[in-house]
């Protein structure tokens, strides 16, 4: 923590006492900034640069996979330093310095962007609770010398609270999406804030529910009021403008500032762009047989289920056929043509004659996969910035999410009216039958299974998973397990390079599934949180102070 409260002082007088009141005429300082709504706008900019770019977070967790993972299987090892963690702790003590900075205004434009100040520190004390459980609170900027320097960690609680009331706060002084002029657009908003907040209390109130705590139905009830705000609002709405295929089309181009964006992560082609894609197809973030499977046949029922039309896995595309329409949206159909430049329409994707193409689930990732024919065909060629879509940190499907599963974990039941307007409007999107309570129990489903599916394929590979079976304390179960692909034994693939090679023949299960990897575990004592950066616990120890470090670490 030294490394972010030692920051250099913005402003060192070195002068004798005569000198202690100038101001500086040719540079800028506390005396002469912080006086307009412009000057706090500019200083809450900063804060945005610590948002989510395009990553491949769901590696960390069993739907994912590119290469072993230390967090996925186990192997995770304490390290010095944590970029999370000195990253989150700057823009915290940027947040602070504004919102101190700003205490005694009443100016409504100083006040909007006080509450951006807060929205943002309680971001990133969100990303530091998320990982390790309850952190050191700081309120204030820190000089130094300041004992503060060594607060104990807060309780998890205590943390959780203290990200709600920031939430709860911003949100009175922030416009809503619809105020907002078009100079603004992706600014923070009364929407971002309820939206996180009702993020934040699902994931403490299922984590609490999860191992008996006594707070489970106070969160959960935040979650449900805060989304049920957002619902009710009418501000927001799903992505719908690309018929059919409006799932896909979210995510690329065609989504960027729809009625479904809460908060993104923007980009501009030559001012700001992404070579996700690329990063995509060179490093891959390929879906695994669990994520798969997870998808329903078309008539709702899981492919297990008897009465399932799912077609078995016995040809290229066998198993793509009549199922959920989010799972070749997500991954792409053996076959599919492309304008890619690794995926050129003279070629067949996913038939593989480039082993570097990193072949180990078999699966390539479809979700993300831009159609713009300039940006594809350009990008490689030396200029890799011209991919402009947004990611979507928050939207509103997750609210609908959020909505469902905080109804049915709070009471172990949910209407079919709270159904019809949640988990119900995604299914519409994209043609699939209704959630229903009696197509539950005449199928022999469980309700909380088929939420938590639903969850799971509408914000597959991006980057809830990992979160999400912490949460629900089934990482002990999911995360030990080999991470598995295609069907290679008795299929085409067998057949195909490079599956045909023995080196692939032969890395099957006994059903003759793909295995990308084995041999992982998980510390069900251990494994839920991650430890705190080695050298901020020395620090305090040299100091005379502890940080307590997490279970097992």
């Amino acid at each position: 923590m030294r490394i972010i409260y030692l920051l250099s002082l913005s402003i060192i007088w070195t002068s004798c006492k005569n000198d202690l009141n100038l101001v500086s005429k040719d540079s800028i300082t506390d005396a002469t900034f912080w006086k307009t709504g412009s000057d706090f706008k500019l200083a809450a900019n900063n804060l945005y640069n610590g948002l989510d770019r395009f990553g491949s977070e769901d590696t960390e967790s069993d739907i994912a996979f590119n290469f072993p993972n230390s967090v996925s299987n186990g192997n995770l090892q304490p390290s010095e330093i944590s970029d999370q963690w000195n990253s989150s702790y700057g823009y915290i003590r940027s947040a602070n310095n504004i919102l101190e900075k700003g205490a005694a205004s009443t100016d409504a434009e100083i006040k909007r962007y006080m509450a951006e100040a807060k929205f943002f520190r309680a971001w990133y004390y969100w990303k530091l609770l998320r990982i390790y459980g309850g952190v050191p609170l700081i309120t204030k900027v820190l000089s130094a010398d300041d004992p503060a320097l060594f607060t104990a960690r807060s309780s998890r609680t205590e943390t959780a609270d203290l990200i709600l009331k920031d939430l709860d706060e911003a949100k009175n002084d922030l416009p809503v999406q619809s105020d907002l002029p078009s100079s603004d657009i992706g600014r923070i908003t009364k929407g971002a804030a309820l939206a996180l907040a009702a993020r934040v209390a699902l994931f403490e109130g299922s984590w609490e529910k999860s191992r008996g705590g006594a707070n489970a139905t106070i969160y959960l009830d935040m979650a449900i009021t805060a989304s049920s705000v957002l619902i009710n609002s009418g501000t927001y709405d799903l992505y719908t403008g690309s018929a059919s295929q409006s799932y896909r089309y979210l995510f690329l181009e065609a989504g960027d500032d729809s009625r479904e964006t809460i908060l993104d992560r923007r980009y501009a082609r030559n001012i700001i762009g992404h070579d996700t894609p690329y990063q995509y197809d060179q490093d891959g973030y390929n879906p695994t047989r669990k994520l798969a499977d997870l998808y329903l046949d078309k008539n709702g029922l899981p492919i297990t289920s008897t009465g399932t039309l799912f077609q078995g896995y016995n040809t290229f595309s066998s198993e793509f056929q009549d199922r959920d329409p989010r799972m070749t949206m997500t991954m792409i159909i053996p076959g599919t043509l492309t304008n890619r430049v690794f995926f050129p329409v003279t070629k067949v994707a996913n038939w593989p004659d480039k082993p570097q193409r990193n072949f180990n689930t078999g699966y390539i990732l479809y979700k993300y996969m831009s159609e713009d024919p300039v940006a594809n065909n350009s990008g490689r060629l030396g200029d890799e910035s011209l991919f402009d879509y947004d990611r979507h940190l928050i939207r509103y499907a997750e609210v609908l999410l959020i909505y469902a599963e905080a109804v049915y974990e709070k009471s172990d039941a949910i209407s079919d009216n709270d159904l019809d307007l949640s988990i119900n409007r995604l299914r519409d999107r994209v043609n699939m039958p209704h959630l229903t309570n009696t197509f539950v129990t005449a199928n022999g489903l469980n309700m909380r299974t088929e939420i938590r599916r639903e969850r799971t394929v509408e914000l597959a590979l991006e980057g809830f998973r990992y979160d999400d079976i912490r949460r629900w304390k089934t990482a002990e179960t999911e995360l030990p397990q080999d991470v598995k692909g295609i069907k290679i034994t008795g299929t085409d693939w067998a057949t195909r390079a490079p599956y045909s090679d023995p080196s692939y023949l032969n890395k099957v299960d006994a059903n003759g599934f793909l295995i990308a990897e084995t041999g992982r575990k998980f510390d069900p004592n251990r494994d839920y949180l991650q430890p705190l950066p080695t050298k901020e616990v020395a620090f305090y120890s040299a100091n005379g102070k502890t940080l307590e470090q997490n279970q097992g670490w």
